[in-house]
């Protein structure tokens, strides 16, 4: 046997005693909210289905059947929301739950209510939030079981439409009577009506559309994709269109992730791909609630519990290696990579001169090394810290794929700019592994992005710029897959100079047999495998939610290099370069040389403000530490 259908009029009547007796705190949630706003524009209503769980107004039973109703025939039940709220906001003191009874009235009065019921209901937008009714659905998850059914899942939003007028309701008016007849639009194509069926329109006068008052609404879409830890071996991301209305436009950027609650539903093809497609349909989320699953830098707030917290943290002398050792714990050694890792999600501080001239502040950092030294999982570690982190590999990425790419917006029809991954990860990170393995024409595409941290696109008749302001973590193999100390680390390396001048850090890791180091990474590592956690530690790691905000709060500050230390740094560079000169002499006794240009002194500057920027927040040092731990970061191994 079949479901049986609901009796949507007891549903509507439960609704209602729901919407009008449900009290929080000793006031009526919904319906002082409703009466509020009675002399006011009302935008949106959001109705918690975890208050309807909470409602002492409702058995068991009943709850039971409105949330199986509010959850798998959503749109239905959204209607029956609006006609309730309407008659609330329209009689508030004459609604009685148990005496409600439909009216009966003439057609033609009957039609005319309706209409302007249509009118007042769109008028504002209503939301269901979910909460955690529902789980967290991963995108590959919703199948055709879903459609019609409220979903919740987490995704990466990819690319983002413009806003655009969408007409909900269309308003003809005839033009012998003036006669207006209004029409709710529920899909995206209608048939508008021609002759007037009004009575007392003796000469069936033609219907034109007025514009100025039908109701139009604020309409987006956006395109999510599968997140990359959830993406099966073997398969390729899954994607999906979401439709966002009203009061939730302009809340998403590409490369956020976010986590989405709508209702699944099926969006069947017009026109051509119509008599193509036959049964099969599109399908897409109508957005009921967006949400940010990682927040930028800026809206972390750091509580007066660890506010205190940072106090007494500044009397420590070693805070700073425990932030960085704090990283990947899991991960044995690389102290002072995991400090240069801190830095670089720290961020710098971009200076913009007079003439418009801006001089980027974020480092980028190459890690080259053997294999098995934990580089890859250190860039996946950064990825999670990160509010904003992509990772891609090297061999995975072309030229278009890490830039921007052109396509064909499939519902306008024009050329639109897609942004690729260092696009994604504006003002972040991106994560690039296996660097060494890039054809060289799509590593090219990233040189502008390093330097001048934007995208010049001039395709398809588009010319733009787009911003890029990342910082690039790259991680490389040496060119004879280990680390051949007889050749030079230029030859090593195997990339180009133009490429290298443009990384602020460069680091070596190198597997040296050890006894003493051996014998403690495997203990480490052992540990790791049978407790699923790393060995008890000397220290008390901070967690990444406590270190995501540390860090945001650090980036408040805007650090400069004093005057009279001016000196010592041209000191030290102009050692350097002495250094590399005397090496370039001897180059029969010591091969291994490095360049040392003007940028490498851009590279200190950088750095010594990161470093001092941590110093003026947590501990008070002298800013001699800064400047060289600034030089012993930027020299080579």
């Amino acid at each position: 046997m079949g479901v049986p259908d609901p009796d949507f009029r007891l549903q509507k009547q439960l609704l209602l005693r729901f919407i009008t007796n449900f009290t929080e705190g000793n006031q009526f949630k919904y319906l002082e909210k409703l009466h509020s706003y009675q002399e006011q524009e009302l935008k949106t209503v959001v109705i918690d289905l975890e208050d309807i769980a909470k409602s002492n107004d409702l058995s068991d039973e009943e709850k039971k059947n409105i949330l199986d109703g509010l959850l798998k025939n959503s749109k239905r039940y959204l209607q029956l929301l609006s006609e309730i709220i309407n008659e609330v906001r329209e009689s508030p003191s004459d609604v009685n739950t148990s005496n409600y009874r439909p009216q009966v009235a003439s057609e033609e009065s009957m039609q005319n209510k309706r209409f302007a019921t249509e009118i007042a209901r769109k008028q504002y937008q209503i939301l269901l939030n979910p909460g955690t009714l529902i789980k967290n659905e991963g995108l590959r998850n919703i199948r055709a079981s879903h459609i019609g059914h409220l979903v919740r899942f987490q995704a990466i939003c990819t690319s983002v439409g413009d806003v655009k007028p969408m007409m909900e309701v269309a308003c003809f008016m005839c033009d012998e009577c003036g006669y207006k007849i209004y029409k709710e639009i529920m899909q995206e194509n209608f048939t508008p009506d021609s002759e007037c069926p009004s009575r007392r329109c003796s000469m069936k006068g033609k219907l034109f559309l007025e514009t100025r008052e039908s109701k139009f609404v604020k309409y987006q879409e956006i395109k999510v994709q599968e997140l990359s830890e959830d993406v099966p071996v073997g398969r390729i991301p899954r994607s999906l269109q979401v439709q966002i209305k009203g009061a939730l436009t302009r809340c998403v950027g590409p490369g956020n992730v976010i986590e989405i609650s709508g209702i699944f539903l099926p969006k069947p093809f017009t026109g051509y791909k119509a008599m193509q497609a036959g049964l099969v349909t599109n399908t897409f989320i109508e957005a009921m609630r967006v949400q940010q699953s990682k927040i930028r830098y800026g809206d972390y707030s750091l509580s007066d519990a660890n506010l205190d917290r940072l106090k007494m943290y500044r009397n420590e002398p070693e805070f700073y290696s425990r932030l960085a050792k704090s990283i990947a714990p899991e991960i044995y050694g690389h102290l002072d990579v995991k400090k240069a890792l801190l830095l670089l999600l720290c961020g710098g501080v971009m200076r913009v001169l007079d003439d418009g001239v801006k001089v980027r502040g974020d480092i980028h950092i190459c890690l080259m090394g053997d294999p098995g030294v934990a580089k890859s999982q250190l860039l996946k570690h950064i990825v999670k810290i990160a509010p904003r982190g992509i990772f891609t590999t090297g061999r995975g990425s072309s030229g278009v794929g890490l830039t921007a790419f052109v396509q064909k917006d499939p519902l306008t029809g024009e050329m639109i700019l897609e942004g690729g991954a260092l696009v994604l990860a504006d003002n972040g990170i991106c994560c690039i592994d296996e660097f060494d393995k890039m054809d060289e024409s799509d590593r090219t595409a990233i040189h502008e992005v390093m330097e001048q941290q934007t995208v010049s696109i001039a395709k398809a008749g588009i010319t733009t710029t787009l911003n890029a302001r990342t910082a690039v973590l790259a991680a490389a193999n040496p060119a004879f897959g280990r680390y051949n100390t007889s050749f030079t680390p230029q030859e090593n390396m195997n990339l180009p100079a133009a490429l290298l001048s443009r990384f602020d850090l460069m680091w070596l890791l190198l597997d040296r047999p050890d006894s003493d180091s051996d014998t403690a990474l495997a203990h480490h590592v052992l540990h790791v495998h049978r407790e699923g956690m790393p060995p008890e530690l000397s220290f008390t790691p901070i967690s990444s939610t406590e270190l995501q905000s540390y860090i945001s709060y650090s980036r408040k500050f805007k650090p400069h290099i004093p005057i009279k230390l001016t000196d010592y740094i041209s000191g030290q560079y102009a050692e350097l370069r002495a250094e590399e000169k005397e090496a370039g002499e001897n180059s029969m006794v010591n091969t291994k040389q490095f360049s040392y240009t003007a940028q490498v002194l851009i590279f200190f500057i950088r750095v010594i403000q990161l470093l001092e920027l941590y110093y003026q927040f947590f501990v008070y040092l002298k800013q001699l530490h800064a400047y060289d731990g600034a030089i012993k970061l930027s020299r080579p191994m």
